[in-house]
């Protein structure tokens, strides 16, 4: 049974785990305070250009999420995200217990535009309802499709006309980035308020670098990650996964590597005659298949039927990631070829 369910199913990339183990009988400062993670930050501030920015290690992307909006809002201010979204369909609620509602937005093709962001301010208009103040993102989104650079100075410069802060969730950053070529690393700080590079979903074991670029959501964001559980008392292990990530662009390798290998998945499934649920470039993706076909493939696959579209046919989310073999997938097509012809 070969996995197409998430790109978090295998563990870490071998450099990853020698960097922790080379490393593993150092005595080293705890809570973030080490040499590895201050050294890491450093990294990542030359990698995005930038040193007037906070950057912060965390475990996991909902951790890193309920951290973040509980810290940036103040309690009667809410979060508007699209329905797809991460913290609305898959964090249990998680922002919601920290008291912060969340204004469910249709979308188009899991991505906000200004329109889908003004509609709520027109109808949240006193102080008898919770005031929306934080514009909720992920690139790539929930259902694969990817912000480009002009999408998201659109909704920056509305943001900032509208006095919102605008966060991006980057669980999957680096499949994004490597997705289309106008928008880059450095291009973030500009754009968003804050947005975090995300390590458990591309080649290490847990982690997420969370970066504050708006000056006013810096002060005390380490005591909320000691209140909300998010500063490990073992640091390092953070610290030297992104060290290893970002050294010489591992990264973007291995994020590269997962793209790859959704493309040829969908230009085979493409000419087989499926259609998709979207269109995406990134790692996931989303082929509508006959159930019979799917019922089939379940048999030697996993993958997650997403959404029934009629009573023969369904779409399925395919997960590649950074240690997707190649081989797996040139034998998966294969497989569809022959369920499709029988």
């Amino acid at each position: 049974m070969y996995s197409f369910k998430n790109d978090y199913s295998e563990g870490a990339h071998p450099r990853i785990l020698n960097a922790l183990i080379e490393s593993n009988l150092e005595q080293t400062e705890g809570y973030g305070e080490d040499n590895y993670s201050r050294k890491a930050v450093e990294l990542l501030k030359q990698r995005i250009e930038r040193d007037n920015i906070d950057i912060h290690l965390l475990s996991g992307g909902t951790q890193t999420n309920l951290t973040a909006l509980s810290a940036f809002l103040k309690p009667h201010e809410a979060v508007i995200a699209v329905r797809t979204g991460h913290i609305l369909v898959h964090e249990t609620g998680a922002i919601e217990a920290t008291g912060h509602k969340i204004i469910s937005v249709k979308g188009f093709e899991g991505k906000l535009k200004p329109a889908c962001i003004k509609a709520v301010l027109d109808e949240h208009e006193d102080e008898h309802m919770v005031k929306p103040k934080l514009v909720y993102i992920s690139n790539s989104t929930e259902i694969g499709t990817v912000y480009n650079k002009e999408e998201l100075q659109d909704l920056s410069q509305f943001c900032q006309r509208n006095n919102l802060l605008l966060y991006m969730d980057g669980a999957r950053l680096g499949s994004a980035l490597c997705a289309q070529e106008d928008l880059t690393l450095s291009d973030l700080p500009s754009l968003v308020d804050a947005f975090y590079i995300g390590g458990t979903k591309n080649g290490a074991l847990i982690g997420e670098a969370l970066v504050i670029c708006r000056e006013s959501l810096k002060e005390d964001f380490r005591f909320f990650m000691k209140q909300k559980g998010a500063l490990l008392a073992k640091g390092r292990l953070l610290g030297i996964q992104f060290l290893e990530l970002f050294k010489d662009g591992l990264y973007f390798d291995l994020a590269k590597h997962a793209n790859q290998m959704s493309a040829l998945i969908s230009e085979e499934v493409s000419k087989l005659g499926f259609k998709f649920l979207v269109h995406s470039t990134s790692n996931q993706i989303f082929p509508i298949l006959p159930n019979q076909l799917i019922a089939e493939l379940q048999k030697n696959y996993g993958f997650y039927v997403w959404q029934k579209v009629d009573e023969d046919y369904s779409a399925v989310r395919l997960v590649t990631s950074w240690a997707t073999k190649e081989e797996a997938v040139k034998v998966f097509i294969k497989d569809i070829k022959t369920g499709h012809r029988v």
